[in-house]
């Protein structure tokens, strides 16, 4: 008889163990789908992220007070999208092109002066006086100068 009940115990040990076994792999089924979930939404959060940050970075409302450079436009073919390639030879291109600007003598002795240098050789220049308006007999027009301001004048020269 003692046979008999160590053979229930056994089958009984048996049963709870393959139970045990079965509540482990549901929850481990559980984990993975809520991982999987998880992930999918974290996609969706990064994508709609680069959409927010697109929409920060897009300057097209400023193309109106730009000067008109015809001849520099491309015509982009309609549709046109930035593919993987496209992107990443783009990447590539401007990276070897910001590494020539940091091993550049000039930047590396001055930075802010290479950078004001660039600015001053790339931008068009603009007239920061504007031009004393005239009356018909070719005399300025306004307040005849005083003594004061005229040895001013002659000081700054």
């Amino acid at each position: 008889m003692g046979k008999t009940t160590s053979r229930g115990d056994a089958a009984r040990r048996a049963e709870h163990k393959f139970e045990k076994k079965l509540e482990f792999y549901a929850k481990v089924r559980q984990t993975v789908a809520s991982l999987a979930t998880q992930k999918a939404i974290a996609k969706k959060k990064k994508v709609r992220s680069r959409q927010k940050k697109l929409k920060a970075y897009d300057l097209s409302s400023l193309t109106e007070f730009l000067p008109e450079l015809k001849a520099s436009q491309q015509p982009k073919p309609t549709g046109f999208k930035l593919k993987s390639k496209t992107r990443q030879s783009l990447v590539l291109k401007e990276d070897n092109q910001l590494r020539a600007v940091f091993n550049h003598p000039a930047f590396q002795s001055d930075p802010l002066g290479a950078i004001h240098q660039h600015l001053q050789s790339t931008q068009p220049t603009v007239d920061e006086k504007p031009k004393r308006r005239e009356t018909k007999n070719g005399n300025r027009k306004g307040k005849k100068k005083s003594k004061a301001s005229a040895g001013l004048q002659s000081m700054e020269i």
